[in-house]
């Protein structure tokens, strides 16, 4: 316990606050250890006795004029000011209360039907499609709370969507043996269907271009293969060779023009229009293995073995035919790429260097070669005749070698770059950029990426700053101001603030999502090559 009193006038206490220290004077009133109460100004039980008198004597005066700003320090009221502010709400790992779903998910993930829905709440949201401004959704939890209601619980719910599963596997597997069965029907009774589109893609276009270089190939391959065998030429066994693998590669061209007209699906959501970049890139390799590996070989063999040949006559003439109908297949592509180089603002070198369209590229280059090849055949096997000596036969096929093997690289180059996704031209791209920064909603934009998709495909990508004043101030436009103010004036309480802004909350994130939109669209009118546009707010 405490053995002596403490003597003070006044203390003075800071209270703790966020803004500004708050000083309170008070009296304090000490008790010693026996219970006894003593006054600040008392003296010690021990001693103090005789120094209490002095001081009272001495310090009157003072210690009226202490009593008195004691006193008006006690009157003065203690102001605390308290921001207030909402309570913050838990919304734990999961929270899909506010969720909309559309009907179709309603339909199928809830096993419901849609006179079920019929009940619920409808709500008009802005649509993501174009065709469409708006369409009907639903709060998650009213299509959880009837699936329930439906079905009893939530086991006889997950029965109902394994069975409905099980069903739908069931329907795929008889919808394919169906349609194996209709292929069949078609090829015995013969196939009266009108053409599709598919079909009618080879009758313009790379698509024509493809099929005359086809037949043009085929036909080539079969008479430098009758010169070869009558002959006995090396040069005339390259040529064969060369037309029987342009003819093979071109094929594969066809199959990569039809399977690139195939819709978008689940597995596939951009398309298939890589399919012709990869028949492409397989028909390069196809050149390099059979037409420049086996030129190779056959010339190394001739120089290695040399041997007679015989009359030329009937591959002169052949090679003449080739060279006429090789050429009018070159024309045919020259055109085809003229014309959709102007369409695009290119010249003839840019469209063909950046593989626009990759098809007419390959019939291009392996014509323009077979074009060569023939010239530098017909010169080697002059000079055989000529001189009787065999070698410059054997250097005409190596020679055929080597610029199918320079063709064949091209295209494996060319088709791998649009295979990797490169970038569009750099006054594309500027282009692009200066039409969002010109908009008064977009503050700044940063990460910008634009992909050429192929075929005239391009995937523009970015990260866009929104001013946020401007869009409220879109929003503010579209609204009564009058009827606004009147709400604001009705607002007494926290509660009443908290459902007036999030309802205008709300509204004013679908006028950003509505701007998003328009800039989208902007974008694509300005460039029609640009078909995905994906813009990430900051």
């Amino acid at each position: 316990g405490w053995q002596a009193s403490m003597k003070s006038g006044s203390l003075s206490y800071f209270l703790p606050c966020n803004r500004l220290p708050v000083q309170l004077m008070s009296q304090v009133r000490v008790y010693t250890s026996n219970g006894q109460k003593k006054d600040p100004g008392s003296g010690d039980t021990n001693g103090s006795a005789p120094q209490e008198a002095p001081n009272k004597a001495g310090t009157g005066r003072q210690d009226t004029s202490n009593a008195g700003q004691k006193q008006s320090f006690i009157k003065e009221p203690i102001q605390v000011k308290v921001k207030a502010v909402l309570k913050k709400r838990e919304y734990g790992p999961k929270y899909t209360q506010n969720n909309f779903i559309t009907g179709v998910r309603a339909i199928n993930e809830f096993c419901l039907k849609s006179s079920d829905l019929d009940q619920l709440r409808k709500i008009k949201r802005r649509s993501p499609h174009d065709d469409t401004e708006t369409f009907t959704v639903y709060l998650r939890s009213d299509v959880e709370a009837k699936s329930l209601e439906v079905w009893g619980s939530p086991e006889a719910l997950a029965r109902e969507r394994k069975r409905r599963k099980e069903a739908e596997i069931k329907y795929r597997e008889n919808l394919f043996r169906n349609q194996r069965l209709l292929r069949e029907y078609k090829e015995f009774f013969g196939n009266t269907k009108p053409r599709s589109s598919a079909a009618a893609m080879f009758f313009k276009g790379p698509g024509k271009v493809v099929m005359v270089a086809i037949c043009i190939n085929g036909l080539n391959f079969f008479f430098k293969l009758l010169a070869w065998v009558y002959t006995g030429s090396a040069s005339m066994f390259s040529e064969a060779i060369h037309s029987l693998a342009d003819t093979c590669n071109q094929a594969l061209l066809a199959l990569g023009i039809s399977q690139s007209a195939r819709t978008p699906d689940p597995s596939h959501p951009y398309g298939f229009t890589n399919m012709r970049y990869i028949a492409s890139l397989i028909s390069g390799v196809g050149i390099f293995m059979m037409g420049a590996g086996l030129s190779w070989y056959h010339g190394i063999i001739g120089l290695i073995h040399p041997h007679p040949i015989e009359s030329l006559l009937w591959a002169y003439c052949i090679l003449a035919g080739s060279l006429v109908s090789e050429g009018a297949t070159l024309l045919v592509a020259i055109n085809e790429i003229r014309r959709s180089a102007q369409a695009k603002g290119l010249s003839f070198y840019q469209y063909v260097v950046q593989s626009r369209d990759p098809s007419t590229n390959v019939v291009l280059l392996e014509d323009a070669a077979a074009v060569l090849s023939v010239a530098v055949a017909a010169t080697c096997m002059g000079l055989t005749s000529l001189t009787g000596n065999p070698y410059y036969d054997s250097v005409g096929s190596l020679g055929v070698g080597t610029l199918l093997g320079t063709v064949s690289a091209f295209l494996i180059y060319t088709n791998t770059e649009a295979l990797l996704g490169r970038s569009i031209q750099p006054e594309q791209l500027q282009r692009l950029t200066e039409l969002l920064e010109s908009d008064p909603v977009v503050r700044a934009i940063h990460d910008v990426k634009a992909t050429d998709m192929g075929m005239s495909k391009v995937r523009f990508k970015a990260e866009v700053d929104f001013d946020g004043r401007v869009v409220t101030r879109s929003y503010l436009e579209k609204q009564d101001i009058e009827l606004l103010l009147q709400e604001i004036q009705q607002v007494k309480n926290l509660e009443e603030l908290e459902a007036f802004m999030l309802k205008h909350g709300e509204n004013i994130i679908d006028t950003l999502g509505a701007e998003v939109d328009r800039l989208e669209k902007d974008l694509k009118q300005r460039n029609p090559d640009v078909r995905h546009v994906d813009l990430e707010i900051l």
